[in-house]
């Protein structure tokens, strides 16, 4: 989310589908270092059931890219804590409508940012902040709008 200009927030975030919970990370930027430390601090805020691995949906920018190639696909060592509690599906170029996450930075934007004007990047860090914090325990409205229906 990032208001006219050259200051931005930078959000990750997940989603789990099935509860509508929803984790927000900050950073400063967007590369691989910091979706690592993104996925880690998932897997700390929201522990994987025992048995069980969280699948994630990362999309074709480079730096997931290059996050999924070292963990993954070289399967270094120091990435191993997230490979036993996470896989990964990637998705096809230009398919967003496919992330749950997407619905999610859809509906925020419609109801906090779009056609909004913020004197000041805190003010909208604040307001996003306090929209994100409202998802964080199991909702509904989450839920249904990240959850895809599958017809026989």
């Amino acid at each position: 989310m990032s208001k006219p200009g050259r200051k931005k927030a930078s959000y990750s975030g997940f989603i789990i589908p099935e509860s509508g919970e929803l984790v927000v990370t900050k950073s400063s930027w967007f590369n691989y270092e910091n979706v690592i430390q993104s996925l880690r601090e998932f897997m700390e805020t929201k522990p994987c059931p025992e048995g069980n691995k969280y699948c994630i949906v990362l999309d074709n920018a480079p730096w997931h890219k290059k996050a999924i190639r070292l963990i993954w696909t070289e399967q270094l060592e120091e990435y191993a804590d997230i490979r036993e509690k996470m896989d990964y599906l990637s998705l096809p170029p230009y398919s967003p409508d496919l992330n749950p996450i997407e619905q999610v930075w859809r509906k925020t934007r419609r109801e906090k940012t779009h056609n909004r004007f913020f004197s000041a990047i805190s003010k909208l860090i604040n307001v996003l902040d306090d929209y994100f914090a409202q998802f964080f325990m199991p909702n509904d409205q989450l839920k249904s709008l990240c959850s895809f229906s599958c017809f026989a």
